[in-house]
Order: structure tokens, then sequence, then C-alpha cells
């Protein structure tokens, strides 16, 4: 804080003016002090002084409240951030307040704002940009940057003022990570690194750049530029952003920062036995029915997943579909198919329990059809509108679940779901992006959408507070609605519809940096024309998250599965110690059309790396299983540090006849592992020799 009383906040050491004021407030008729494409230097912001703080523990939580006021307009601004003792985290939020005499209206707000990112030895050109690209079948696709070639230098001195730019990120619409992931950083290239991760599903921005020789970074919720968010304050009104996180790691790069935002992860996280138990899932869908069950295709599919220890069945899109022209414009009432389920769906979900699982059912509660008596039995204020017209999209309307008739109707849906039909895991599905929002009344579409997200969160804790042991999977086609907004109260995240085996591998390796380990779920489908090594390839990838298992196991051969089981007991085996693991990248984060890929977790005594070794992409029109083979590198050799100076016995534990060969060297702490034949995987176990004697045809070298 500085004379006048104005609150910066940044890193130790740093001057005053590299800093930006804690709180940046845009108002229509306040605008910037400094025009250009960054949402800092608000009049507001730069206006707002201190007027008190206070500490408090809410739990393992710290809580400091800092209270600002701008006495030009009135506005109150409560910036509170939370951390727990020894993490490096810190999570902020903002409550606006108008104490004023007339009405405001916000165009922005930020959560979090941090400067002096950098020191005055190394400067900017030492820091490197990392964000990832995001879209449908490709997602968590990592990206990086120097810093200096997206924010070029512009000698500040010889103009007077900073630049007009910066290196933004965004959302579009209602699918929250449909363009990027709310997730990037900064690394210095010295072992520092800075993570941050905004939590909303209506609408974020965050944008980083330079202030006076250092790195800046400011968060933030919906915004009227980018989202068609302004919102009102009258006197007295109140509004609180978005939650958003900002990680730093001083050593150990953005592996430690990652570790760290798992660790913050669990910590926000409403509590369930889901993620400690990390029950086996086998669906219907991928690369399987494909949204056509039927009593037929079903019985002999849940009798072979629960014969390779499935602990979960579930039931995908379609259950519901009697309708001759197609479900997909007439979903909304949910109610089993008769035509698919002769004497009723109830004899499907008995064989499921009497196997020994638990059944699920796919949902899209969001949405109602345009021809589902739905669309003219609730209000019309029950769904999303602009201009005062019903949105639709893709065939679809949009329910806003502040509307009572539509929170009523769902919960009526669920409830007769869980308790009369006795589902216990609801896959909560969302395959359209429905714009800018809603307008109700004088709102903005952006205000809204926000409104409705707001509400969704309260649904789906309502649904934990009646049905304690309900599993929700959180999935928008695949991982386009991948937030800690939904997460903190969901048990599960789809990570992809990527329906190729070969071309997953990137996406579940860096599905961790999303979401924690223990509810990335990532799809496993063997088929019966699959090799034994495209079995192991497509099994591998979901060892060190939730498997997500699907294909149709009763059509294959008992060598299949058996190696099917196999996974499954090595998964059993290990998932004990996933929900406190972290995770960890030898290789760095996967690039899209990386040969070799390698993701790990690492908890107190256990290191577990899966690898994958890839061929040469698929042509198109190419199925799974065809791709022409081309010799490559076939070893490859990747860095554990933390293990460094170790003696470690490696084993690979899945799949027993990979063909791997497997060398450890100890005082390099690197891992050489040779995969002979393209399009394998392996998942290799770390432990101390002292402790496990080294296993037949493997190493341990300690050079």
């Amino acid at each position: 804080m500085d004379a006048s009383g104005s609150v910066r906040l940044g890193t130790m050491g740093q001057d005053w003016d590299r800093l930006v004021p804690i709180a940046e407030v845009t108002l229509t008729g306040h605008g910037r002090t400094w025009s250009g494409e960054r949402f800092i230097d608000t009049a507001v912001g730069g206006r707002m002084v201190h007027r008190g703080h206070s500490t408090r523990q809410d739990g393992q939580w710290h809580c400091t409240t800092i209270q600002l006021a701008d006495e030009v307009t009135g506005l109150v601004a409560e910036v509170v951030l939370r951390t727990v003792p020894s993490a490096c985290f810190v999570r902020a939020q903002v409550r606006l307040e108008n104490r004023g005499d007339a009405t405001l209206h916000v165009e922005s707000v930020s959560t979090l704002a941090l400067g002096g990112v950098a020191d005055a030895v190394q400067g900017l050109g030492g820091l490197t940009l990392h964000w990832a690209d995001n879209d449908w079948l490709a997602e968590c696709r990592w990206q990086t940057a120097a810093f200096r070639s997206r924010l070029v230098p512009l000698n500040r001195s010889a103009h007077g003022h900073e630049g007009r730019g910066c290196f933004e990120r965004y959302s579009q619409g209602s699918w929250s990570t449909g363009r990027h992931l709310p997730v990037a950083g900064i690394s210095d290239g010295t072992g520092r690194a800075w993570l941050w991760q905004i939590e909303s599903s209506a609408g974020w921005r965050y944008e980083t750049g330079e202030r006076e020789g250092a790195a800046y970074v400011a968060l933030f919720g919906p915004d009227d530029v980018h989202h068609h968010w302004r919102q009102a304050l009258a006197p007295g009104d109140q509004f609180t952003t978005v939650p958003a996180v900002l990680v730093h790691a001083p050593t150990g790069g953005l592996d430690a920062a990652f570790g760290e935002l798992t660790a913050y992860r669990r910590c926000i996280r409403r509590p369930h036995a889901d993620h400690r138990h990390l029950p086996v899932i086998y669906n219907d869908y991928m690369n399987t029915l494909m949204g056509d069950p039927t009593t037929q295709k079903l019985l002999p599919l849940i009798e072979s997943a629960a014969a390779v220890g499935a602990e979960v069945f579930v039931i995908d899109a379609g259950w519901y579909d009697d309708d001759a022209q197609g479900w997909w414009d007439a979903v909304g009432a949910w109610d089993a198919s008769a035509s698919r389920f002769p004497g009723g769906i109830g004899k499907v979900l008995d064989a499921v329990r009497q196997h020994g699982m638990i059944p699920g059912l796919w949902l899209e509660p969001e949405v109602v059809g345009v021809r589902s008596p739905l669309a003219r039995s609730l209000p019309p204020e029950a769904f999303f509108r602009r201009n005062g017209v019903r949105v639709s999209e893709h065939g679809r309307h949009h329910l806003d679940l502040r509307h009572p008739a539509a929170r009523a109707h769902l919960d009526q849906v669920v409830d007769r779901l869980v308790d009369d039909w006795g589902v216990g895991y609801l896959k909560l599905d969302y395959n359209i992006n429905i714009g800018p929002g809603t307008e109700n009344g004088t709102e903005s579409a952006g205000a809204g959408l926000l409104g409705h997200h707001r509400a969704h969160l309260s649904w789906l804790t309502s649904l934990l507070e009646r049905h304690p042991s309900l599993v929700l999977e959180n999935c928008g086609s695949g991982g386009l609605r991948m937030d800690y907004a939904q997460l903190s109260i969901t048990q599960l995240q789809s990570t992809s519809d990527q329906q190729d085996p070969v071309r997953y591998p990137p996406i579940a390796a860096a599905a961790a940096t999303a979401v924690a380990p223990e509810q990335a779920a990532i799809w496993a489908y063997p088929q019966p024309e699959f090799s034994a090594d495209a079995v192991a390839f497509t099994m591998t990838g979901a060892l060190l998250g939730r498997i997500h298992l699907s294909g149709f196991l009763d059509r294959m051969t008992s060598g299949q599965r058996d190696l099917v089981r196999s996974a499954v007991d090595v998964y059993r085996r290990i998932r004990p110690h996933l929900p406190d693991a972290l995770p960890f990248w030898p290789l760095g984060l996967p690039a899209w059309e990386d040969t070799w890929i390698a993701h790990g977790v690492r908890s107190a005594g256990n290191t577990f790396v899966a690898l994958w070794r890839r061929g040469p992409a698929a042509q198109a029109g190419q199925r799974p299983g065809e791709r022409q083979h081309h010799s490559g590198p076939s070893v490859q050799t990747v860095s554990i540090p933390h293990l460094r100076g170790t003696p470690v016995s490696p084993t690979a534990l899945y799949p027993a006849d990979s063909g791997a060969t497997i060398r450890w060297h100890r005082f390099r702490g690197e891992l050489t592992v040779s995969l002979p034949r393209p399009d394998t995987a392996v998942l290799v176990e770390l432990e101390s020799a002292t402790t496990v004697p080294e296993p037949a045809g493997l190493s341990a070298d300690s050079r």
C-alpha cells in the first residue's frame, strides 16, 4: 500500500510502478486511463483506496479480506484472499457493493491482479508463456512461446507509455473450455513457475503483459467485450466475481506448479467417497453402441464387463429414444424407451446389480429438444431467450435453472432415476454452445448465463445433498466444459470424445493439467479386431486416471479378455495411491504429434510412469489398427528428478509381454525404455531396490 492508500499485489522486492491495483474495475462512464486491449489501468481501480482489512480462520483456510473504496462513485470492493498453511497458492474473489446514490454499470472486474513477475536481473527475456488450446476430440493441447515473442519490447522510455496490447485467452459462449483451458502459466527457466486457474462455466478471460519491465497477470470472469456481460448495480446492490487461483512454484518448474495446483483442486472439492474408491466404470457408448442401446445388446455387455472387473455400468445416450424421427431434438422427458427395453429398463438395471455393479445412466439435463412436449408445457421464462425470442441451437432449447419450473422438472427426473430405478451414477452431458446467454428482463445475456451457471451449481449441490452416494460425471461433448466451477462439485470429468486410440495419448497424458488424476475419466475401448498390442495400448492410457472401459468385450477371445482383465487388476492395485498422487511429465507436456509421450504420478514412496510409442499419424478414412507402421526411435530416456540418486528397481506393470526393456540410471535420475514396436505402451512402477527385488529381464543401472 502506498501513501495514497492504493493497494497493489506483487512479488516481493518489486518496484511499486511494476505492480497493478489488486482490483481492476471498468464501469460505464469510468473506463481506463490508457486505452487498448488491456483490462488493467482502469480509472476506478486506480482510484480505489484502502479502507481496512481483516483476517480469520475458516476451517483449513486462512482468509484475508481487504476493503477498498472509490470515493467518486461510491463503489466498495472487498478482496478476499484464501490460502492454507505451507501452500504456494492463493485463491481470490472480489465482492463489489454500490454504496453511492446512482446505479453503476460494471463492464469488467478482475478476480485477481498481480504484478512484478520477473526480476530486475533476468527481466522478461527469460520468461516463457504456457497455455492450452482445447477443442472437441483435441483437448489439453499445451502450447509454449517465449514471452518476448508475444509481447515485444517497445522501449517505454522513448514513448512515455506502456504498450496497448497483451497476451490474452478467453472463453466464448457456454462451452467454458471450447477454445482454451482456463489454466495457463509463466516459467522463467530457473525453476520458478506461476500457474493460474479461473473457475467459471459462464465466461472467463486472463491476460498477461508488460508493466515497467516486469510481467503482470490479471484474471477475470465474464466481461462486456468478450461475453456480452454487464452487471447493473443499483444503490445497495452487490456482485461477487467467479473464483480464481494463482500458484507459485519457487523451484521445480511446471511439474511442481501443477503439483501445487492439483493439491489446491483437492482442497476446494466437495468431499465424496468416489474420490478415494475410484471404481472401474464401463460405459457402452464409445466405439461400441454409440447411442443405440437395447436389452438384447446390453445384457451380454453387462456380463462381460463384470467378468473383467468393472464396478459401475453406465448406459449412455439413447436409452430414452422411442421417436421415429430420432432422439436428438426430442429429448427432455427422460423416460425409458418401451421399444428398446421390452418389459422395461428395470430388467437391464437389475442385471447390472445382479452382476455386482452399480447402474448408471446418461443424461443431458440442461437441454430440451425443440420437438419435445416439454418445449410446450414448460413456461417460456424457463428457457434461454434473447431479444424476447426463445433461443434454439442444434435442435435444442436451453433451460434456465433459475426458474423454479425448470429446476422442479429436473429434480423430479433425477429423484425418479435414483429413488425409483436405483441408479447410482449419472453422466451429465452438454452438447451445445448456446452462445452468450439469456436476457431475463433488462439483464445482459452474459449476466443471464452467469446467473444460470450459478443456479446450475446450486442444483448439482442439491442432488448430492439429497443423494450423498450418487456419483456425477461432468461431460461437455467430452472436455468442452472442463472447469473447476463444476469439478469442485462433480466427481469425474470426461476428458474427450476421441475415438482413435492412437490419437488419445496426448489427451490422456495432459488431462492431469486440467483435472486431478482421480477425476480424469479416460476411455479405454479395446475391440475384438484389435491386436494384443492395440488392446494394451488403449488400456494403458487410463491406468493413471479413471478407467472408462468400453468396447465389445463379449465378442473378444479369452486371451483378449484376459489382457483387459489384467489391466483392471493392475489398476485396482495402484488406485489407492492415486487420490494423493501428484502428476509430472518426464518428457514435458505432450505435443499433438509427438512419437513418444510420457506421463507419471508420484506419491509417498510410489512412482508410476506411463509411456507410449506412437507410429505416424493415421490417414483419413483409416480405422484404428489399420495404420502402416514405419520404423522410428524405439528407445527413449526420460528424466525422473525426484528419484535422482535413489536405488530403484523398475517394474513393467502392464502389459506383461510388451517386449519393453527398462533400465534405471540412478545418479542421473533417468529411465531408459525400449518399446520395439510402434503403437505400443507400457506402465512402469519405480520402487526402492532395497525393498523390492529386481525383476527378471529388467536391470537397475547405478551409473
